[in-house]
């Protein structure tokens, strides 16, 4: 069916501003042109503005959508693809999935206060023990690796100073072979721990303090979160081509 004047305005317009086009785009297009008109202004808000560089805008993009908790497959290639075109490198998209992969710990992050509070509920602890030569160790090698120290590991260093020394390898790989600053390392940290399908906060607040302190401004964190704030939209970009389906 051919698209009515108005329909293919829109269309023109988001090809532009976006860059991209897609089934799912018509899909939503077709169905309710004004809302993907609405959807565009809200997209389109960090684009307007020159705060960070354009790579740097797709490798957030690419956080979000690869994050564990979304896996957006078409986000993520398309992304890629983006990212590619503006000049990013596989090494730089490579650390950006590495550091992306670390959201699993915050299974720890979580569970092992809430494990040390049973324990000591159930008296099984009193307190946090000393650090032996080896937890002293790990903790120094963290600091220098990761450039922080927050007290949500000390629980993991006290009780599995094994997987805690397994993660500081893990986790350090981008930061010791990486080729991203470390501000834009922070700033995909804060794309997916902002994302709504995480929302992990104490982490959300350590990584804006850390790309503050590694030179980050407000408005480039700010840009950040304005990307990540369009991942909503998947709900439509999956559902309308189905609407669409099953209505035909």
């Amino acid at each position: 069916m051919t698209l009515t004047p108005e329909q293919q305005k829109i269309k023109d317009e988001f090809i532009r501003v976006r860059g991209t086009w897609g089934e799912s785009w018509e899909s939503m297009l077709r169905l309710d042109a004004g809302f993907l008109e609405s959807y565009l202004r809200l997209s389109a808000v960090p684009w307007t503005r020159e705060h960070l560089p354009a790579k740097v805008k797709e490798l957030v993009y690419i956080a979000m959508d690869a994050a564990a908790t979304h896996l957006y497959h078409p986000g993520i290639r398309q992304h890629v693809r983006a990212a590619l075109s503006h000049g990013a490198t596989a090494e730089e998209i490579m650390e950006v999935l590495e550091l992306t992969a670390t959201l699993g710990i915050h299974a720890c992050n979580i569970g092992v206060p809430l494990l040390l509070e049973v324990l000591e509920e159930e008296g099984l602890r009193t307190g946090p023990a000393p650090l032996d030569e080896r937890r002293e160790r790990l903790k120094a090698d963290f600091t220098h690796k990761r450039g922080y120290w927050h007290d949500f590991w000390d629980g993991l260093l006290e009780l599995d100073p094994d997987l805690f020394e397994a993660y500081l390898d893990f986790s350090g790989v981008p930061w010791t072979t990486g080729v991203l600053e470390p501000k834009v390392k922070e700033l995909i940290y804060i794309a997916f721990d902002a994302a709504a399908t995480h929302l992990y906060q104490p982490g959300l607040k350590l990584h804006m303090r850390n790309a503050i302190g590694y030179g980050a401004t407000p408005e480039e964190i700010m840009e950040v979160l304005a990307i990540v704030s369009v991942i909503g939209i998947h709900s439509v970009v999956e559902g309308a081509p189905i609407l669409q389906e099953e209505l035909g």
